[in-house]
């Protein structure tokens, strides 16, 4: 689950810096990807 929202988050981040879409705020898609990845790297494949 968290890796779906890491790829399209980083998809819509790739999209944004070709149409320029949304300035600079288009960045902060890329922090929230980084900080899902991060998230998914620590917790692992932990099942509840």
């Amino acid at each position: 689950m968290l890796w779906s929202i890491f790829i399209i988050l980083l998809v819509l981040w790739i999209l944004g810096l070709i149409f320029k879409i949304a300035g600079g705020l288009i960045h902060v898609l890329l922090v929230i990807a980084i900080i899902v990845l991060v998230i998914r790297l620590f917790t692992g494949n932990r099942k509840s």
